[in-house]
């Protein structure tokens, strides 16, 4: 039984849009266009919005104007006479409207040749009975466009369906994709009109009950190809500020920021990042960034995020894993396809995975071959949760640990050769899969009722899919190439959890969606993965799905009260939970 009835949310972000970069609109719409809308842009208008005309609202003369617009609109409702003349003014604006708009538009995206053809027709047939009188001046253009949005909503509403028809203005750009990275530029905007983490907090935290715990994740987007960050809000900024938080003494014991870690800094800023010496196969720290934010600031943790642009297991992070791993601080990985990932070129090294081997043939094998194209689809590939075997597994770690450039990664992991078992390892790695994979890899499980992995977890509860090893526990060279190419993330995520004692996954993101819940349970009922499945909702970025209360709510009505105290209270303690910090206090 708990002493505390706090809970702990998982997995929540408080960055603001200047801590992103302002090209993140880059491979999603061509050169030049993601030049003319940085995301500063969107950042600036939505300040102005809520700094200026959000406030009318509550002025004087805006309740006198609504009151004036009111009265207008209820003389047309109860006089038919001024109803008609309502509705034939309407009509005139819509005509005068349509054709100012799609001048306007015209000049983004011409329409093809047989659609202007027929609306300059219509243009000039109207015209023979004057009812085409377009000004010539754009300030009285845009009154006009202006007064029919505000004061003839049908009429508006019937002139942008038949501009959608012709232009649908997202369809200009790649569909779904392109949707997410609007939605995406909305709420960042949103929450951007604060300029400090902490108000961002502060908003989070009155949508939950007194005394909720929040595990806070930084982002470090400086590496990921779409622009540089102005001074002031770049990666030292934004950790000095999450640190000042913690400080606070009314936020010390619900505040649990995570240190974000990307190998290209550590490879950059070297020894005042992440400075280390060994002593019999341990870390320790000397002076240096890390030393600082996790041992003084007492941060509880690593965020990586691969897919802008790195593997889980690269060299400059294994001695930080082997630091993290004997002290029990979580590292918790981004596993999800989405919409941010790195926007430069794919690098030639990137053709091949570092470790994996795919068959070519006469019992010989070769590096996997990794062929994407395009960032969103190559991208993945640093995600992919398979990689994480790469440290977990002993056998696979020496690989990385004998290529190692740096000497004492190969003493600090007490490697002999190739063929010899290391003195110490990273199975012990307490590692969180961020948003368990994705809910359309558990879709993908779901359907995939003929395939012999996704079979795996009800056949062999206790460990689910064998990684190195066929089903008669010989040695398969060529198995991971299968898993990674045809497992589905859910499996492969369930099957790391059911063999390593310190791998979990949290629910932030796919927790909004209803379809989830019915393999929730049946995680749930696994009395080893039930002990490992953290809950969370993604605070800001699911916000263009549901509101946090919504969220919070819904989780409380499908859970059982058992489930929820599993996932959201004993679970999130034992992953906090730490050598260097002790127990969780609340």
């Amino acid at each position: 039984m708990l002493k505390s009835k706090h809970f702990i949310n998982c997995h929540t972000h408080i960055f603001t849009g200047d801590h992103v970069p302002p090209y993140l609109a880059k491979t999603f719409l061509p050169w030049p266009l993601y030049l003319l809308l940085p995301l500063s842009v969107v950042v600036r208008l939505f300040r102005f919005w809520y700094g200026v005309p959000n406030t009318w609202q509550y002025t004087a003369w805006y309740g006198r104007f609504k009151r004036l617009k009111y009265k207008i609109k209820m003389s047309g409702v109860r006089n038919f006479i001024l109803g008609a003349l309502f509705f034939i003014i309407g009509l005139y604006l819509a005509i005068q409207v349509f054709f100012i708009l799609y001048a306007w538009l015209s000049v983004i995206s011409a329409p093809g040749k047989s659609i202007n053809d027929i609306v300059v027709q219509i243009r000039e047939r109207l015209g023979e009975f004057n009812l085409v009188l377009i000004p010539s001046s754009f300030c009285w253009q845009l009154l006009m466009v202006l007064v029919l949005f505000l004061f003839f909503k049908s009429m508006r509403n019937l002139t942008w369906w038949v501009l959608k028809m012709i232009w649908s203005f997202l369809g200009l750009l790649p569909g779904k994709h392109t949707k997410e990275m609007a939605m995406r530029y909305v709420y960042i905007g949103r929450f951007a009109f604060y300029r400090k983490q902490g108000r961002v907090f502060g908003r989070l935290r009155n949508q939950y009950p007194e005394g909720t715990g929040f595990i806070i994740l930084p982002m470090d987007m400086e590496y990921m190809g779409a622009g540089k960050l102005k001074k002031g809000y770049r990666y030292a900024d934004q950790m000095q500020e999450l640190a000042e938080i913690k400080q606070k003494p009314e936020y010390r014991d619900i505040f649990y920021p995570f240190v974000f870690v990307d190998p290209r800094r550590m490879k950059d800023e070297r020894a005042r990042f992440f400075d280390y010496k060994t002593d019999h196969g341990k870390v320790i720290l000397k002076d240096c960034f890390i030393r600082d934010y996790i041992e003084e600031h007492r941060f509880s943790g690593f965020k990586i995020y691969p897919a802008l642009g790195y593997y889980p297991f690269e060299e400059e992070l294994l001695p930080l894993w082997k630091y993290a791993a004997d002290n029990g601080l979580p590292v918790l990985p981004h596993c999800i396809r989405g919409t941010i990932y790195y926007r430069g070129p794919k690098q030639k090294i990137w053709d091949t995975h570092p470790v994996f081997m795919q068959a070519k043939g006469n019992n010989e094998y070769e590096p996997l071959a990794l062929m994407e194209v395009k960032n969103q689809d190559y991208t993945v590939n640093f995600t992919h949760p398979l990689n994480y075997l790469c440290l977990l597994e002993e056998t696979l770690l020496r690989k990385l640990v004998c290529k190692a450039k740096d000497a004492r990664i190969r003493d600090l992991f007490g490697y002999v050769n190739e063929d010899t078992p290391m003195t110490h390892n990273l199975s012990h790695l307490k590692l969180c899969f961020g948003h368990f994979g994705g809910d359309d890899e558990w879709a993908r499980f779901l359907e995939k009722d003929r395939d012999n992995y996704s079979q795996q977890l009800v056949l062999h509860p206790d460990r689910g899919i064998t990684f190195l090893m066929t089903e008669d526990g010989d040695p398969s060279p060529g198995k991971p190439e299968q898993l990674w190419k045809h497992a589905d993330w859910y499996s492969i995520i369930c099957s790391l959890m059911l063999q390593f004692e310190n791998v979990y996954a949290d629910l932030s993101y796919i927790i909004h969606t209803p379809d989830i819940q019915p393999l929730l349970k049946f995680t749930l009922q696994n009395q080893k993965l039930n002990k490992k499945v953290l809950w969370g909702s993604d605070f800001y970025v699911v916000r263009n799905h549901k509101s946090e209360k919504s969220i919070y709510a819904e989780s409380l009505h499908n859970m059982t009260d058992e489930e929820f105290d599993q996932v959201a209270r004993q679970n999130p303690r034992e992953f906090l939970g730490n050598k260097l910090h002790g127990a969780i206090a609340i």
